[in-house]
């Protein structure tokens, strides 16, 4: 291990997972602009800037016929993620520490890159080594996504990361630093008027920074370097290492100014067939402030309209929960994924979504959700596969290409993953196996989690919680269980 000590090895980043950095998900934007990506299994996978290997740990866990390799500059974390792989016994999965600039050709081929929340934090020379190990690296069919924020939303954090600096620039501490520029930030807010454009900015950007944990934003509000960039810019960027832009990693929600027929016919009046000039535009009207880019090899001739076959390609779910309408024929659905309720009367959605319901935390192959369509007057694969589209957009559903190892219903000795039981061990916080990360603040849930081994059956799992938690009434215990065990299935924690 080299002896540069970086920020990452004195302050601890906290490691999470990222859902969109998935391979799965990365997959299924790549099939749905018509490419050929690699099936996930037997896949081999690169993060760039691993930190401990957080994102990449439970990728490995879940997915034991492919190879997962991840590297960063800061020695420390490293050394804890292979404490973690070994302790889990992995054998698909390599972390080292290494420079992006010095690492050499050894790294060899692979069909999914990842690189989050580097590019807008390194000099120039590392963003061309960056784009360069991507373009190097990735297969002919891979897709590298790549993170970074964005103007012209980075102005509005830039104005408040100068105020943040300003307080701190003479505090040590980095919890001190966090807690007293966040503070001011607070203070000038209330200086301002009820509905002051000013202080709704402000507070914005607080509601976002009170989200976080107090390292993260140390290293990422408070770090010397932050340098946004346009998205034409780094598309252009990009196209000089022999790469395209595919897409973003997400689908853009219902509200995406994309939607209004008005602003599409005015962009294409401005930028006419460019479609990386309409994305700008359409990033000035969303405000931007960070993106989430799928990229791949320029030779690629993407197919732009999602041609209708590759939906049959496609595995469905959803999480979300579902309870009738206030009138007859109604159902209401709560989506988990973007904290929203939604009435639906349309009774070939509510089928399909019933359906995708019942099934879940489990997936339905497209032969299966269509003779639900079929039965409900949509029989033609292409409307099929238009109507999915648009359950996908409002995220009532989820697309993939990939079934996560969970279980399919609670068996009578239920088991969470180890890499799951072993997150719950180190900090209040899991990844799911459909890698979500979920909050286990409650010490009770925390510890239930961790006795979910295989080997305990109800009565056990009581007896371990009354050993634990003695002040604790029974009868509160009792009814834990079964609430518990519903929510940890539901929540995708239980393997298969």
């Amino acid at each position: 291990m080299s002896t540069t000590q970086t920020a990452y090895d004195t302050v601890a980043y906290p490691g999470f997972t990222y859902p969109d950095t998935h391979p799965d998900r990365m997959a299924v934007m790549a099939l749905l602009y018509g490419l050929e990506p690699a099936p996930l299994e037997g896949c081999r996978v690169l993060e760039i800037g691993c930190n401990e290997g957080a994102n990449l740990i439970p990728m490995a866990y879940a997915m034991p016929d492919a190879r997962f390799v991840g590297f960063d500059l800061a020695g420390t974390p490293i050394e804890y993620g292979q404490q973690r792989i070994r302790e889990l016994g992995l054998q698909n999965i390599s972390l080292f520490q290494a420079d992006l600039l010095e690492v050499g050709s050894e790294l060899g081929e692979f069909d999914y890159i990842i690189a989050h929340g580097l590019y807008a934090w390194i000099p120039d020379r590392a963003r061309d080594g960056l784009l360069a190990r991507c373009k190097r690296n990735l297969a002919p069919n891979g897709v590298a996504f790549i993170s970074y924020n964005a103007f012209p939303g980075g102005h509005i954090r830039h104005m408040l990361r100068d105020m943040m600096l300003f307080r701190a620039k003479d505090i040590e501490s980095p919890d001190v630093r966090v807690n007293e520029s966040v503070d001011l930030l607070q203070l000038v807010a209330q200086m301002r008027p009820e509905n002051d454009p000013y202080r709704l900015v402000v507070e914005d950007q607080l509601k976002r920074l009170r989200k976080g944990r107090a390292h993260a934003i140390f290293h990422d509000d408070l770090t010397p370097a932050y340098r946004p960039v346009h998205f034409a810019e780094f598309v252009n960027h990009a196209q000089c290492h022999g790469l395209q832009f595919l897409s973003e990693a997400v689908l853009p929600t219902p509200q995406d100014p994309c939607f209004n027929p008005e602003f599409q016919q005015s962009i294409k009046n401005i930028a006419g067939d460019d479609l990386i000039a309409q994305e700008q535009l359409l990033d000035f009207a969303r405000m931007r402030m960070y993106r989430q880019t799928l990229l791949c090899h320029s030779e690629h001739k993407l197919q732009r309209e999602f041609p209708a076959g590759q939906f049959q390609r496609l595995l469905f779910a959803s999480s979300a929960e579902s309870k009738d309408g206030e009138t007859p024929g109604t159902k209401t659905y709560t989506l988990p994924t973007c904290n929203r309720t939604l009435q639906c009367d349309q009774p070939v959605t509510i089928a399909v979504l019933e359906q995708l319901i019942a099934e879940w935390p489990r997936t339905l192959n497209f032969d299966q959700v269509f003779s639900t369509l079929s039965e409900n007057g949509v029989s033609n694969v292409r409307d099929a596969s238009m109507l999915l589209l648009q359950m996908a957009v409002a995220q009532m559903i989820e697309l993939h290409s990939w079934q996560a190892p969970v279980a399919g219903k609670i068996s009578d000795r239920p088991r969470a993953s180890a890499v799951i039981r072993q997150e719950a061990r180190l900090h209040p916080y899991a990844s799911t196996l459909w890698h979500f990360t979920l909050e286990l603040n409650d010490p009770v849930s925390r510890s239930f989690v961790q006795l979910l081994d295989g080997t305990r059956d109800c009565k056990a799992l009581l007896d371990a919680l009354k050993a634990e938690f003695p002040v604790t009434p029974l009868e509160v215990l009792e009814v834990g269980i079964e609430t518990h065990l519903k929510f940890v299935h539901r929540a995708a924690l239980l393997e298969a």
